[in-house]
């Protein structure tokens, strides 16, 4: 490369080795021009890509164009990419600089390639009849001391299935009433709509709000003669404890054992399959069935904290933080529910209950606000008549509002 043509050259923001990359290749072109691709890669998703060339401007031009169009896709989508994608979305190459057009495509495809292959060495490094798996370190691996055999046994089936769970997401709050199952409901639709795996377990025992907002009606779950098999509702795999009752008006009397046995039966019993996420709407409060189900997952990824803008609504909130802090488990964020009203006639958001109560916890605690929810008669509507109100009103200012929370949750799991 000539060195005025280096000198006077724009470097793209996307230009260099990207930080906390798991996939990258380097490729030489005919021309003696060397490309290398980093990806940052998430649950076949491409969320950001960067690349360096020591090759001429057309080289960097394709390159970036390349990068630019790669992020966001699936990796079959990126795979797919042609020579002709990237010279159609960049102009002014002539034809003798084709070439850096069809580096650029190859060695993006290389890079996924090695993703790809990296993928399948840590799955075959893994048994697949769960014993839990070859790492010692697995708390399934080997009976703890004067653990009986069967509560070995129970314990390893409950790892083995959680084990088939990418990411494990529990939804707190410290009270009830501040529409901790509409954000449940609707982040795991939303995660769904995304295109991934995803279970919701309704594990509040005494409110099981999950078959009326998700329109079940009177369907009752089926076993396989050895697993339970979760309600297939709109993509998502469903598990209430409203599935079980005679008459969704009837009233469970259960003390805590009874309640931390059906939890317990709902992780290892149902045959949730493999995942990417399970979404668990927990009972409210810091007691008895919370903690037992954040015990039980000691793998979670971590919660999300729902609260509603008035202080007395945060202040019992807080307990919910440090019961996480506690549990050592981690704080995805708080989302301040009901904050604000949208106007269905202007769409204009007023601030009726105290605004910022999420906020200024999350400041105050040092973990992320994930964001507010607005209150919407229409996602009122939406949970009285069994429709996620994601599905139907994502452009609105509170389908909006789900949305960018699941861009945030995700990008942590990256």
């Amino acid at each position: 490369m000539q060195e005025d043509v280096c000198m006077t050259r724009v470097v793209p923001a996307n230009f260099g080795p990207l930080k906390g990359a798991n996939a990258s290749a380097r490729i030489t072109g005919p021309c003696g021009d060397t490309m290398e691709f980093w990806l940052l890669v998430n649950d076949g998703r491409i969320f950001e890509t960067t690349f360096t060339t020591d090759g001429c401007e057309h080289s960097i031009r394709c390159g970036s164009t390349a990068a630019g169009l790669a992020n966001w896709k699936t990796l079959d989508e990126a795979e797919g990419m042609t020579q002709a994608d990237v010279l159609a979305a960049v102009e002014g190459i002539p034809e003798e600089s084709h070439h850096c057009a069809l580096l650029a495509v190859n060695t993006l495809k290389a890079a996924i390639a090695g993703y790809r292959a990296k993928l399948k060495e840590q799955k075959d490094q893994k048994k697949s009849d769960c014993g839990s798996c070859t790492d010692e370190s697995c708390s399934a691996s080997k009976a703890r001391p004067d653990e009986k055999p069967e509560e070995f046994e129970d314990r390893r089936l409950l790892k083995s299935r959680l084990c088939r769970i990418k990411h494990k997401i529990i939804v707190l709050s410290g009270k009830g009433g501040v529409g901790k199952s509409t954000v449940a409901v609707n982040l795991a639709t939303a995660l769904s709509r995304a295109g991934k795996r995803v279970g919701l377990l309704d594990a509040d025992i005494h409110g099981p709000s999950t078959p009326t907002m998700l329109r079940t009606g009177d369907r009752k779950v089926k076993t396989d003669g050895q697993c339970i098999l979760p309600m297939e509702v709109g993509g998502l795999k469903v598990m209430s404890v409203g599935f079980l009752l005679e008459n969704r008006d009837d009233a469970l009397i259960w003390r805590g054992p009874m309640k931390i046995g059906i939890i317990r039966q709902f992780l290892k019993d149902v045959e949730w399959g493999d995942l990417d996420y399970l979404i668990i709407d927990s009972p409210p409060g810091t007691g008895d069935e919370p903690l037992s189900l954040c015990q039980m997952i000691d793998d979670a990824d971590g919660a999300v904290v729902v609260t509603t803008p008035q202080e007395v609504a945060a202040a019992d909130v807080r307990k919910s933080v440090n019961f996480c802090r506690a549990l050592h488990l981690p704080v995805l964020g708080i989302i301040e529910n009901m904050s604000g009203f949208v106007c269905p006639k202007c769409g204009e958001i007023t601030d009726i209950f105290n605004e910022g109560g999420g906020r200024r916890m999350a400041e105050e605690f040092r973990v992320p606000f994930l964001g507010r929810i607005p209150i919407d008669p229409a996602v009122v509507k939406a949970s009285d008549e069994g429709n996620p109100f994601i599905l139907h009103h994502a452009e609105t200012a509170t389908g909006k509002a789900f949305t960018d929370i699941i861009v945030k949750i995700e990008s942590y799991q990256r």
